[in-house]
């Protein structure tokens, strides 16, 4: 499960980052693969994970079941009573939870986004969205920070409009494959306002009406990128180049978006390295 980390659009855990940091950026990012790979029936088949948290193992793909056996084995990282967590995942985020003084909340958000995920394929509005990104994505940047010791107020403000930017990246790139989950990331009154129907999106490419929805939910994932990019400045050393990989990373993607004429029903348009490279140069330069 963690080797997937190389795979992803943004960096997790790069290598010129502290030994310590990357250790627990990655346990990190093997709670959040966990839930993820839960909520969206995508764990290694054979029902290995179930047992692992306690389950049957003819539960597999019991996914509500699974994430409430999952809050439990996380409520273990925080418990100091015996026994510990069952998950090896689990088990490896309890030193990191307590080298870095981390709370329940962000992980409790990421259980409940996949839980609703369950329950909800199919969003009215942007402030419907903008919620579901509140459980789903921001939770992330908050435990960077913590993990980081950087968190503020402030910080976090920030961190939250570039972790829902990111978020609505993601969703831009992948409206296909999310169609194939029965899931629409796209607000249906934008979809509305633009002539876009369910049926249009499941279309082998996009015409002009879905690449003009496309093109606005784009721009409005890069005005919160931009908005979120003084994060980057408000730090030093490798953190700052950490984050500007994530601003960066989204900034590319959008590119290569732009580069497919907001077409992304082929498949999800990916940014080259040398495109990514040169924006953390340009963001950079900016501080954001």
């Amino acid at each position: 499960m963690l080797d997937q980390a190389a795979h992803e659009n943004f960096p997790v855990a790069p290598f010129f980052l502290p030994r310590a940091w990357r250790a627990d950026l990655m346990a990190l990012y093997g709670f959040a693969r966990l839930v993820d790979d839960i909520g969206d029936g995508d764990l290694a088949p054979g029902g290995g994970d179930a047992v692992l948290l306690g389950l049957d193992r003819v539960q597999y793909d019991d996914r509500p079941a699974l994430l409430d056996a999952l809050e439990a084995d996380l409520h273990r990282v925080f418990s100091d009573r015996a026994p510990g967590p069952k998950h090896p995942l689990m088990r490896r985020l309890g030193p990191t939870v307590r080298r870095c003084a981390l709370t329940p909340e962000p992980f409790l958000g990421l259980i409940e986004a996949n839980r609703q995920d369950q329950r909800i394929s199919r969003y009215g509005t942007y402030d419907d969205l903008a919620a579901y990104c509140e459980l789903s994505a921001n939770p992330v940047g908050r435990l960077v920070l913590g993990v980081t010791g950087t968190s503020s107020p402030e910080r976090i403000r920030l961190s939250d409009a570039i972790c829902t930017a990111l978020q609505l990246v993601e969703h831009i790139q992948d409206v296909a494959e999310d169609l194939g989950r029965d899931r629409i990331y796209l607000p249906a009154e934008d979809m509305k306002r633009f002539g876009v129907t369910e049926a249009d999106l499941a279309a082998p490419t996009g015409g002009a009406p879905v690449r003009a929805l496309i093109a606005f939910e784009a721009e409005r994932a890069g005005e919160l990128l931009d908005e979120g990019a003084p994060l980057v400045g408000s730090v030093h050393g490798r953190l700052k180049l950490l984050l500007a990989g994530f601003v960066a990373g989204g900034r590319a993607a959008l590119q290569a978006v732009a580069a497919a004429d907001h077409d992304v029903l082929p498949g999800p348009p990916k940014p080259t390295k040398l495109s990514l490279l040169r924006e953390v140069g340009a963001t950079l330069r900016r501080e954001g």
